[in-house]
């Protein structure tokens, strides 16, 4: 069978001033920056990576056309303006062009039941085009338990997560707790609509969501493109390969299911239950 080919976002950008000129090269210019890992990760779990530039949204649509699903991967905070809040002062650095590309691209790939896998910011990107909201500043709403922003390398796990016995997750990892690495400024507050909590850091923070109404649409707050060499880990990228494999996705469904409306809950301002003791 072909290989299904993913989509994998490029959130980071480098203005053309922090680019690195180098010998007899061409002239600096604004890049793009993503990680091999990633690319890789897809590669060996039995998909075909195709970086995704951040277009202007018109275009999004006629992208997902050739697409069988999405990664998305991590990168610098969400602004937000994407969510209605408020910029905390310790925000760190944002794009709006990344941020409306990318939650465009989610929020149609999951229209049209294209499977989204998302990592780290991806997650948090997953759940922000789903409605939700995001923790700006980890320091001020954890107890200090676990470290959110470790100085390891990648490839070194630091903590466990709790995973929720009846979900996706659990069935793709085996169950029990995961050992992950932990690279992140924000985190997940309140949930998107059909989104559901399945994993938990010790302090209660939200490291892990997936879509409740039959999609396959997940992401983990850790950074699994660089633990790939467990199998619990790489099982998530080869989840993805597999949904986009599956005989509705390959035909390319382009029927566009619109957004429920937002509940009275949700216009009262209530949040939904995490799932997860208080942080």
């Amino acid at each position: 069978m072909t290989r299904p080919v993913i989509g994998v976002t490029v959130s980071e950008i480098r203005a053309k001033e922090d680019a690195q000129r180098v010998r007899h090269g061409e002239p600096t210019q604004t890049e793009m920056t993503l990680g091999l890992s990633y690319m890789r990760a897809v590669e060996i779990a039995g998909g075909l990576p195709l970086a995704l530039p951040p277009l202007t949204t018109e275009n999004v649509d006629a992208l997902l056309d050739h697409l069988s699903g999405v990664l998305l991967t991590g990168g610098p905070d969400v602004d937000p303006s994407c969510y209605g809040a408020a910029r905390h002062p310790e925000l760190g650095p944002t794009d709006p062009v990344v941020d409306a590309f990318e939650i465009a691209l989610c929020r149609q790939a999951y229209r049209r039941r294209i499977p989204i896998l998302g990592i780290c910011r991806g997650a948090q990107l997953l759940n922000v085009a789903r409605r939700g909201t995001l923790h700006q500043h980890l320091p001020e709403v954890t107890d200090g338990a676990v470290e959110h922003r470790q100085t390891e390398g990648g490839a070194c796990t630091t903590h466990e997560v709790r995973v929720s016995p009846d979900s996706s997750l659990a069935q793709t990892t085996g169950g029990g707790p995961v050992k992950v690495n932990s690279f992140h400024h924000q985190a997940i507050d309140r949930l998107g609509l059909d989104l559901r909590p399945v994993a938990w850091s010790e302090d209660g923070l939200i490291e892990a969501v997936e879509a409740t109404d039959g999609r396959f649409a997940l992401g983990v707050q850790w950074h699994a493109e660089t633990l790939i060499s467990s199998a619990e880990q790489l099982a998530l990228f080869e989840r993805l390969v597999d949904a986009a494999t599956q005989p509705a996705v390959r035909k390319r469904i382009t029927e566009v299911e619109d957004f429920a409306p937002p509940s009275q809950q949700e216009d009262s301002g209530e949040q939904e239950d995490s799932g997860a003791p208080a942080v």
